[in-house]
Protein backbone atom coordinates (compact mmCIF):
# COMPACT_ATOMS: atom_id res chain seq x y z
CA UNK A 1 0.00 0.00 0.00
CA UNK A 2 1.25 3.60 -0.70
CA UNK A 3 1.79 4.76 2.86
CA UNK A 4 1.04 8.39 1.51
CA UNK A 5 -2.01 8.34 -0.21
CA UNK A 6 -4.12 4.78 0.96
CA UNK A 7 -6.11 7.02 3.45
CA UNK A 8 -7.40 9.93 1.33
CA UNK A 9 -6.94 8.63 -1.81
CA UNK A 10 -6.64 5.13 -1.92
CA UNK A 11 -4.04 3.58 -4.42
CA UNK A 12 -5.39 5.11 -7.84
CA UNK A 13 -2.99 6.99 -9.50
CA UNK A 14 -2.05 7.28 -13.03
CA UNK A 15 1.54 6.25 -13.79
CA UNK A 16 2.19 9.53 -16.17
CA UNK A 17 0.57 11.87 -13.17
CA UNK A 18 3.27 10.12 -10.60
CA UNK A 19 6.09 10.81 -13.33
CA UNK A 20 5.07 14.37 -13.85
CA UNK A 21 4.46 15.60 -10.07
CA UNK A 22 7.57 13.44 -8.27
CA UNK A 23 10.58 15.34 -7.30
CA UNK A 24 12.71 12.18 -7.39
CA UNK A 25 14.62 13.67 -9.98
CA UNK A 26 16.25 15.99 -8.15
CA UNK A 27 15.55 15.24 -4.44
CA UNK A 28 19.23 13.56 -4.43
CA UNK A 29 20.84 16.94 -3.52
CA UNK A 30 18.79 16.56 -0.61
CA UNK A 31 19.07 12.90 0.26
CA UNK A 32 21.50 13.27 2.86
CA UNK A 33 20.61 16.43 4.24
CA UNK A 34 16.88 14.26 4.84
CA UNK A 35 18.44 11.82 6.67
CA UNK A 36 20.26 14.22 8.93
CA UNK A 37 16.69 16.63 9.75
CA UNK A 38 14.68 12.52 10.76
CA UNK A 39 17.28 12.06 12.99
CA UNK A 40 17.80 15.42 14.63
CA UNK A 41 14.08 15.12 15.07
CA UNK A 42 13.67 11.80 16.23
CA UNK A 43 16.18 12.47 18.93
CA UNK A 44 14.05 15.78 20.09
CA UNK A 45 11.03 13.22 19.86
CA UNK A 46 12.66 10.77 22.22
CA UNK A 47 14.22 13.68 24.82
CA UNK A 48 10.55 15.39 24.97
CA UNK A 49 8.99 11.80 25.52
CA UNK A 50 7.06 11.60 22.72
CA UNK A 51 8.16 8.82 21.48
CA UNK A 52 9.88 5.87 23.35
CA UNK A 53 14.02 5.39 23.83
CA UNK A 54 13.74 1.52 21.99
CA UNK A 55 11.61 3.04 19.09
CA UNK A 56 13.68 5.92 18.67
CA UNK A 57 16.63 3.64 19.08
CA UNK A 58 15.49 1.97 16.19
CA UNK A 59 14.43 4.26 13.94
CA UNK A 60 17.62 6.33 14.20
CA UNK A 61 19.93 2.77 13.19
CA UNK A 62 17.31 2.80 10.43
CA UNK A 63 17.53 5.87 8.85
CA UNK A 64 21.91 5.24 9.13
CA UNK A 65 21.10 1.85 7.14
CA UNK A 66 19.78 3.86 4.65
CA UNK A 67 22.32 6.74 4.68
CA UNK A 68 24.75 3.91 4.00
CA UNK A 69 22.68 1.73 1.40
CA UNK A 70 22.25 5.39 -0.46
CA UNK A 71 19.28 6.92 -2.60
CA UNK A 72 19.92 5.24 -5.66
CA UNK A 73 19.25 1.94 -3.75
CA UNK A 74 15.73 2.86 -2.86
CA UNK A 75 12.29 1.77 -4.09
CA UNK A 76 12.43 5.22 -6.54
CA UNK A 77 8.41 5.17 -6.91
CA UNK A 78 7.05 8.08 -8.68
CA UNK A 79 3.64 8.12 -6.22
CA UNK A 80 5.25 8.19 -3.34
CA UNK A 81 6.27 12.36 -4.46
CA UNK A 82 9.82 13.00 -3.04
CA UNK A 83 12.62 11.50 -1.18
CA UNK A 84 10.93 12.07 2.30
CA UNK A 85 8.35 9.52 1.43
CA UNK A 86 10.59 7.10 -0.03
CA UNK A 87 12.79 7.19 3.06
CA UNK A 88 9.60 6.72 5.24
CA UNK A 89 8.65 4.01 3.39
CA UNK A 90 11.94 2.18 2.99
CA UNK A 91 11.98 2.29 7.38
CA UNK A 92 8.45 1.00 7.24
CA UNK A 93 9.33 -1.84 5.24
CA UNK A 94 12.26 -2.59 8.16
CA UNK A 95 10.63 -1.81 11.09
CA UNK A 96 7.04 -1.87 10.65
CA UNK A 97 4.86 1.02 10.47
CA UNK A 98 4.35 0.60 14.59
CA UNK A 99 8.12 2.02 14.92
CA UNK A 100 8.67 3.76 11.90
CA UNK A 101 5.47 5.15 11.85
CA UNK A 102 6.13 7.40 14.59
CA UNK A 103 8.84 9.36 13.19
CA UNK A 104 6.98 11.83 10.97
CA UNK A 105 5.15 12.82 14.89
CA UNK A 106 4.54 16.69 14.61
CA UNK A 107 6.07 17.35 11.76
CA UNK A 108 5.39 17.96 8.14
CA UNK A 109 7.29 17.40 4.50
CA UNK A 110 6.24 21.35 4.37
CA UNK A 111 9.04 22.00 7.53
CA UNK A 112 11.14 19.20 6.76
CA UNK A 113 11.90 19.89 2.68
CA UNK A 114 12.29 23.59 3.75
CA UNK A 115 14.66 22.49 6.44
CA UNK A 116 16.56 20.10 3.96
CA UNK A 117 17.56 22.80 1.41
CA UNK A 118 19.08 25.25 3.92
CA UNK A 119 20.99 22.38 5.11
CA UNK A 120 22.24 20.99 1.34
CA UNK A 121 21.93 24.64 0.38
CA UNK A 122 24.26 25.96 2.94
CA UNK A 123 27.31 23.67 2.24
CA UNK A 124 27.05 24.50 -1.22
CA UNK A 125 26.96 28.03 -0.45
CA UNK A 126 30.57 27.54 1.38
CA UNK A 127 32.17 25.41 -1.41
CA UNK A 128 31.36 28.41 -3.90
CA UNK A 129 33.04 30.92 -1.70
CA UNK A 130 36.24 28.71 -1.17
CA UNK A 131 36.43 28.00 -4.60
CA UNK A 132 36.26 31.90 -5.21
CA UNK A 133 38.73 32.43 -2.57
CA UNK A 134 41.19 30.36 -3.84
CA UNK A 135 41.04 31.64 -7.58
CA UNK A 136 41.72 34.84 -5.73
CA UNK A 137 44.75 34.12 -4.21
CA UNK A 138 46.42 32.60 -7.21
CA UNK A 139 45.25 35.77 -9.15
CA UNK A 140 47.16 37.27 -6.57
CA UNK A 141 50.08 35.65 -6.96
CA UNK A 142 50.04 36.47 -10.87
CA UNK A 143 49.33 40.30 -10.07
CA UNK A 144 52.89 39.65 -7.49
CA UNK A 145 54.18 38.92 -10.67
CA UNK A 146 53.28 41.61 -13.06
CA UNK A 147 53.50 44.87 -10.75
CA UNK A 148 56.02 46.76 -13.04
CA UNK A 149 54.36 45.07 -16.33
CA UNK A 150 52.82 48.11 -18.65
CA UNK A 151 49.54 47.44 -20.45
CA UNK A 152 46.88 49.89 -21.32
CA UNK A 153 43.06 50.06 -19.78
CA UNK A 154 40.25 50.52 -21.65
CA UNK A 155 36.89 52.71 -21.29
CA UNK A 156 34.21 51.97 -24.47
CA UNK A 157 36.95 49.72 -25.45
CA UNK A 158 39.27 52.11 -26.50
CA UNK A 159 43.26 53.22 -25.68
CA UNK A 160 42.28 55.02 -22.38
CA UNK A 161 45.22 55.64 -19.64
CA UNK A 162 48.44 52.82 -18.82
CA UNK A 163 48.03 50.89 -16.08
CA UNK A 164 50.04 47.58 -15.48
CA UNK A 165 48.70 44.47 -15.49
CA UNK A 166 48.68 43.79 -12.08
CA UNK A 167 46.42 46.55 -11.80
CA UNK A 168 43.88 45.08 -14.20
CA UNK A 169 44.31 41.85 -12.65
CA UNK A 170 43.39 43.99 -9.07
CA UNK A 171 39.94 44.64 -10.47
CA UNK A 172 39.27 40.87 -11.13
CA UNK A 173 39.93 40.78 -7.15
CA UNK A 174 37.97 43.93 -6.12
CA UNK A 175 34.59 42.93 -7.88
CA UNK A 176 34.63 39.23 -7.06
CA UNK A 177 35.74 39.98 -3.06
CA UNK A 178 31.76 41.49 -3.22
CA UNK A 179 30.57 38.16 -4.39
CA UNK A 180 32.41 36.60 -1.68
CA UNK A 181 30.84 39.29 0.85
CA UNK A 182 27.41 38.48 -0.30
CA UNK A 183 27.65 34.96 -0.44
CA UNK A 184 28.54 35.10 3.34
CA UNK A 185 25.99 37.62 4.06
CA UNK A 186 23.47 35.25 2.47
CA UNK A 187 24.81 32.50 4.39
CA UNK A 188 23.10 34.15 7.62
CA UNK A 189 19.54 33.95 6.41
CA UNK A 190 19.82 30.25 4.87
CA UNK A 191 21.03 29.13 8.14
CA UNK A 192 18.39 29.56 10.51
CA UNK A 193 15.83 26.48 10.59
CA UNK A 194 12.46 26.16 10.11
CA UNK A 195 11.85 23.09 11.19
CA UNK A 196 8.92 22.62 13.69
CA UNK A 197 6.98 25.07 11.67
CA UNK A 198 4.57 21.96 10.30
CA UNK A 199 2.15 22.29 7.80
CA UNK A 200 1.98 26.06 8.01
CA UNK A 201 0.55 25.63 12.41
CA UNK A 202 3.12 23.69 14.36
CA UNK A 203 1.79 21.28 16.68
CA UNK A 204 0.26 20.25 19.58
CA UNK A 205 2.59 17.88 20.45
CA UNK A 206 5.36 19.52 23.35
CA UNK A 207 8.38 19.62 20.52
CA UNK A 208 11.52 21.30 21.14
CA UNK A 209 12.53 23.94 18.57
CA UNK A 210 15.83 25.08 19.65
CA UNK A 211 17.21 21.33 20.34
CA UNK A 212 16.53 20.38 16.33
CA UNK A 213 18.43 23.86 15.65
CA UNK A 214 21.02 22.94 17.34
CA UNK A 215 21.25 19.46 16.63
CA UNK A 216 21.34 20.58 13.16
CA UNK A 217 24.14 23.63 13.82
CA UNK A 218 21.67 26.24 12.14
CA UNK A 219 22.21 29.52 14.04
CA UNK A 220 18.44 30.60 14.71
CA UNK A 221 15.17 29.77 14.07
CA UNK A 222 12.37 30.96 11.77
CA UNK A 223 10.12 33.04 14.47
CA UNK A 224 6.25 32.13 12.34
CA UNK A 225 5.06 29.03 11.42
CA UNK A 226 3.50 30.18 7.92
CA UNK A 227 6.51 31.96 6.71
CA UNK A 228 8.88 29.04 8.05
CA UNK A 229 7.02 26.75 5.47
CA UNK A 230 6.69 29.34 2.81
CA UNK A 231 9.94 31.39 2.63
CA UNK A 232 12.41 30.78 -0.03
CA UNK A 233 13.64 33.91 -0.23
CA UNK A 234 16.88 32.92 0.80
CA UNK A 235 17.18 30.85 -2.56
CA UNK A 236 16.01 33.66 -4.30
CA UNK A 237 18.99 35.44 -2.71
CA UNK A 238 21.54 33.06 -3.19
CA UNK A 239 20.69 32.77 -7.10
CA UNK A 240 20.80 36.55 -7.28
CA UNK A 241 24.21 36.49 -5.48
CA UNK A 242 25.32 33.54 -7.83
CA UNK A 243 23.89 35.41 -10.84
CA UNK A 244 26.12 38.71 -9.99
CA UNK A 245 28.65 36.37 -9.72
CA UNK A 246 27.99 34.99 -13.26
CA UNK A 247 28.19 38.56 -14.63
CA UNK A 248 31.51 39.02 -13.26
CA UNK A 249 33.45 36.20 -14.08
CA UNK A 250 31.14 36.17 -17.58
CA UNK A 251 33.03 39.92 -17.78
CA UNK A 252 36.52 37.56 -17.22
CA UNK A 253 36.00 35.18 -19.75
CA UNK A 254 34.96 37.98 -22.39
CA UNK A 255 38.41 39.66 -21.83
CA UNK A 256 40.17 36.23 -22.24
CA UNK A 257 38.71 35.87 -25.35
CA UNK A 258 38.93 39.43 -26.57
CA UNK A 259 43.29 39.79 -25.42
CA UNK A 260 43.73 36.21 -26.69
CA UNK A 261 42.79 37.01 -30.05
CA UNK A 262 45.59 38.35 -32.65
CA UNK A 263 44.38 42.23 -33.19
CA UNK A 264 45.02 42.35 -29.07
CA UNK A 265 47.56 39.32 -28.56
CA UNK A 266 48.18 40.66 -24.79
CA UNK A 267 47.82 37.08 -23.26
CA UNK A 268 47.38 33.35 -24.86
CA UNK A 269 44.76 31.00 -23.01
CA UNK A 270 46.45 27.34 -22.48
CA UNK A 271 46.16 24.65 -24.91
CA UNK A 272 43.39 22.93 -22.49
CA UNK A 273 41.43 25.57 -22.35
CA UNK A 274 41.00 25.83 -26.63
CA UNK A 275 40.04 23.60 -29.30
CA UNK A 276 40.87 23.90 -32.57
CA UNK A 277 38.42 23.97 -35.84
CA UNK A 278 37.37 21.53 -38.13
CA UNK A 279 38.22 22.54 -41.36
CA UNK A 280 41.06 25.46 -40.83
CA UNK A 281 43.88 23.93 -39.06
CA UNK A 282 45.59 26.97 -37.70
CA UNK A 283 42.95 27.65 -35.26
CA UNK A 284 43.05 28.25 -31.59
CA UNK A 285 39.80 28.91 -30.45
CA UNK A 286 39.30 29.84 -26.92
CA UNK A 287 35.68 27.78 -27.01
CA UNK A 288 36.04 27.27 -22.79
CA UNK A 289 35.98 31.12 -22.09
CA UNK A 290 33.14 31.14 -25.15
CA UNK A 291 31.13 28.40 -23.19
CA UNK A 292 31.31 29.38 -19.52
CA UNK A 293 29.78 32.95 -21.43
CA UNK A 294 26.92 30.93 -22.24
CA UNK A 295 26.25 28.75 -19.35
CA UNK A 296 26.91 32.27 -16.99
CA UNK A 297 23.49 33.73 -18.80
CA UNK A 298 21.42 30.53 -17.42
CA UNK A 299 22.10 31.78 -14.11
CA UNK A 300 20.15 34.52 -15.35
CA UNK A 301 17.66 32.84 -16.52
CA UNK A 302 16.76 30.56 -13.81
CA UNK A 303 16.83 33.51 -11.54
CA UNK A 304 13.88 34.93 -13.14
CA UNK A 305 11.91 31.89 -13.39
CA UNK A 306 11.88 31.55 -9.67
CA UNK A 307 11.40 35.07 -9.22
CA UNK A 308 8.18 34.15 -11.55
CA UNK A 309 7.53 30.66 -9.71
CA UNK A 310 7.25 33.00 -6.57
CA UNK A 311 5.84 36.09 -7.32
CA UNK A 312 2.08 35.56 -7.19
CA UNK A 313 1.76 32.71 -4.78
CA UNK A 314 -0.61 32.55 -1.47
CA UNK A 315 0.69 31.74 2.02
CA UNK A 316 2.05 28.86 2.93
CA UNK A 317 2.76 26.14 0.85
CA UNK A 318 2.09 25.57 -2.42
CA UNK A 319 3.25 22.41 -4.73
CA UNK A 320 4.74 25.03 -7.14
CA UNK A 321 7.65 25.79 -5.04
CA UNK A 322 8.55 22.19 -5.76
CA UNK A 323 9.48 22.95 -9.53
CA UNK A 324 12.26 25.88 -7.95
CA UNK A 325 14.83 22.95 -6.77
CA UNK A 326 15.98 22.04 -10.18
CA UNK A 327 16.56 25.81 -11.32
CA UNK A 328 18.65 26.37 -7.54
CA UNK A 329 21.12 23.35 -8.47
CA UNK A 330 21.42 24.32 -11.92
CA UNK A 331 22.42 27.53 -10.85
CA UNK A 332 24.67 26.07 -8.02
CA UNK A 333 26.50 23.55 -9.68
CA UNK A 334 26.82 26.31 -13.32
CA UNK A 335 28.77 28.52 -10.57
CA UNK A 336 30.50 25.67 -9.06
CA UNK A 337 31.65 24.80 -12.85
CA UNK A 338 32.81 27.52 -14.00
CA UNK A 339 34.42 28.72 -11.28
CA UNK A 340 36.86 25.88 -11.64
CA UNK A 341 37.33 26.60 -15.87
CA UNK A 342 37.82 30.29 -15.03
CA UNK A 343 40.14 29.64 -12.39
CA UNK A 344 42.03 27.16 -14.68
CA UNK A 345 42.89 29.55 -17.30
CA UNK A 346 43.86 32.57 -15.03
CA UNK A 347 46.49 30.59 -13.61
CA UNK A 348 47.55 29.44 -16.57
CA UNK A 349 47.69 32.46 -19.35
CA UNK A 350 51.15 33.20 -21.10
CA UNK A 351 51.69 37.39 -20.58
CA UNK A 352 53.08 39.13 -23.80
CA UNK A 353 54.70 42.07 -21.89
CA UNK A 354 55.73 43.28 -25.11
CA UNK A 355 53.19 43.62 -26.67
CA UNK A 356 51.07 45.77 -23.93
CA UNK A 357 53.75 48.04 -23.80
CA UNK A 358 53.50 48.57 -27.39
CA UNK A 359 49.50 49.21 -26.50
CA UNK A 360 50.49 51.05 -24.05
CA UNK A 361 53.04 53.30 -25.85
CA UNK A 362 50.64 54.11 -28.24
CA UNK A 363 46.98 55.88 -29.21
CA UNK A 364 47.65 58.82 -26.95
CA UNK A 365 46.83 56.89 -23.94
CA UNK A 366 49.41 59.40 -22.41
CA UNK A 367 47.04 62.62 -22.81
CA UNK A 368 45.09 62.95 -19.35
CA UNK A 369 48.50 63.21 -17.27
CA UNK A 370 49.42 66.10 -20.17
CA UNK A 371 46.49 67.57 -19.47
CA UNK A 372 46.83 67.37 -15.30
CA UNK A 373 50.58 68.57 -16.11
CA UNK A 374 49.39 71.21 -17.93
CA UNK A 375 46.98 72.23 -15.17
CA UNK A 376 50.04 71.42 -12.72
CA UNK A 377 52.80 73.83 -14.51
CA UNK A 378 50.48 76.91 -15.71
CA UNK A 379 48.03 77.17 -13.13
CA UNK A 380 45.34 76.86 -16.09
CA UNK A 381 41.58 75.03 -15.72
CA UNK A 382 41.54 71.50 -16.25
CA UNK A 383 39.06 71.95 -18.95
CA UNK A 384 40.69 74.63 -20.77
CA UNK A 385 43.65 71.94 -20.39
CA UNK A 386 41.84 69.35 -21.20
CA UNK A 387 41.19 71.24 -24.99
CA UNK A 388 44.25 72.03 -25.51
CA UNK A 389 45.38 68.94 -24.87
CA UNK A 390 42.90 67.83 -27.86
CA UNK A 391 43.89 70.22 -30.06
CA UNK A 392 47.47 68.56 -29.67
CA UNK A 393 46.08 65.25 -30.38
CA UNK A 394 43.79 66.31 -33.19
CA UNK A 395 47.01 67.86 -35.16
CA UNK A 396 49.17 65.18 -34.51
CA UNK A 397 46.64 62.38 -35.83
CA UNK A 398 46.23 65.15 -39.17
CA UNK A 399 49.93 65.95 -39.51
CA UNK A 400 50.95 62.18 -38.61
CA UNK A 401 53.56 63.56 -36.20
CA UNK A 402 54.14 62.75 -32.71
CA UNK A 403 52.80 64.75 -30.22
CA UNK A 404 55.85 66.08 -29.21
CA UNK A 405 56.91 67.36 -32.28
CA UNK A 406 53.15 69.55 -32.19
CA UNK A 407 52.79 70.29 -28.58
CA UNK A 408 55.11 73.03 -28.20
CA UNK A 409 53.29 75.17 -31.29
CA UNK A 410 49.94 74.80 -29.84
CA UNK A 411 51.35 76.10 -26.09
CA UNK A 412 53.20 79.05 -27.95
CA UNK A 413 49.80 79.73 -29.48
CA UNK A 414 47.90 79.93 -25.88
CA UNK A 415 51.10 81.92 -24.20
CA UNK A 416 51.79 78.44 -22.27
CA UNK A 417 55.42 77.81 -21.19
CA UNK A 418 56.34 74.28 -19.92
CA UNK A 419 59.75 72.61 -19.09
CA UNK A 420 60.35 69.83 -21.82
CA UNK A 421 61.21 67.27 -19.15
CA UNK A 422 57.78 67.75 -17.41
CA UNK A 423 56.46 67.52 -20.77
CA UNK A 424 58.20 63.88 -22.19
CA UNK A 425 57.65 62.97 -18.25
CA UNK A 426 54.10 63.34 -18.85
CA UNK A 427 54.26 61.40 -22.06
CA UNK A 428 56.12 58.65 -20.77
CA UNK A 429 53.50 55.90 -19.68
CA UNK A 430 55.57 54.09 -16.75
CA UNK A 431 55.67 57.75 -15.32
CA UNK A 432 52.06 58.31 -15.55
CA UNK A 433 51.75 54.79 -13.90
CA UNK A 434 54.26 55.71 -10.85
CA UNK A 435 52.27 59.21 -10.48
CA UNK A 436 48.93 57.40 -9.70
CA UNK A 437 49.75 56.36 -6.54
CA UNK A 438 45.83 57.48 -5.00
CA UNK A 439 44.87 54.32 -3.09
CA UNK A 440 43.14 51.88 -5.77
CA UNK A 441 46.03 53.32 -8.52
CA UNK A 442 47.93 51.49 -10.74
CA UNK A 443 51.29 52.52 -9.15
CA UNK A 444 53.36 49.42 -8.38
CA UNK A 445 54.11 50.38 -4.73
CA UNK A 446 49.99 51.15 -4.36
CA UNK A 447 49.52 47.92 -6.10
CA UNK A 448 51.90 46.19 -3.49
CA UNK A 449 49.46 47.57 -0.74
CA UNK A 450 46.15 46.83 -2.38
CA UNK A 451 47.47 43.04 -3.02
CA UNK A 452 48.43 42.65 1.05
CA UNK A 453 45.25 43.77 1.85
CA UNK A 454 43.28 41.54 -0.64
CA UNK A 455 45.64 38.60 1.23
CA UNK A 456 44.51 39.66 4.68
CA UNK A 457 40.51 39.67 4.30
CA UNK A 458 40.82 36.34 2.14
CA UNK A 459 42.23 34.97 5.22
CA UNK A 460 39.55 36.54 7.09
CA UNK A 461 37.04 34.91 4.69
CA UNK A 462 38.69 31.29 4.66
CA UNK A 463 38.77 31.37 8.65
CA UNK A 464 35.11 32.14 8.62
CA UNK A 465 34.26 29.10 5.69
CA UNK A 466 36.54 26.74 7.33
CA UNK A 467 34.71 27.07 11.13
CA UNK A 468 31.25 27.27 9.31
CA UNK A 469 32.46 24.09 7.20
CA UNK A 470 34.05 22.38 10.71
CA UNK A 471 30.54 23.38 12.25
CA UNK A 472 28.54 21.28 9.29
CA UNK A 473 31.19 18.48 9.59
CA UNK A 474 30.35 18.19 13.24
CA UNK A 475 26.97 17.74 13.02
CA UNK A 476 26.86 15.63 10.27
CA UNK A 477 29.66 13.22 12.37
CA UNK A 478 27.66 13.66 15.68
CA UNK A 479 24.04 12.40 13.82
CA UNK A 480 25.21 9.79 11.52
CA UNK A 481 27.17 8.07 15.16
CA UNK A 482 24.29 9.00 17.53
CA UNK A 483 23.59 6.18 19.31
CA UNK A 484 20.53 6.25 22.36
Amino acid sequence: MNILRRGRLGNSIKEDVAKYTTSLDFDKEIFEADILCDIAHVIMLYEQGIIKKEDAKKIIEGLKEIYKKGMENLNLDPSLDDIHMVIESELIKKLGEDVAGRMHTGRSRNDEVATDLRIALREKVLIIVKSLIEMLKDILELAEKHKETLTVGYTHLQHAQPVTFAHHLLSYVSAIERDILRLLDAYKRINISPLGCGAMATTGFKINRERTKELLGFDAIIENSMDGVSARDFILETMADLAILGTNLSKICEELVLFSTYEFGTIEIANEFCSTSSIMPQKKNPDVAEIARAKLSTLNGNLVTVLTILKALPNTYNRDLQEISPHLWNSVYTTIDTIKMVHGMLKTIKVNKERMEELANANYSTATELADTLVRETGIPFRTAHGIVGEVVRRSIEEKKDMIEVIYEVLEKYNLNVDEEKIRKALDPYENVKMRDVVGGPAPEEVEKRIKAFKERLNKYEKEVNEKMQKINKVKETLLSYEI
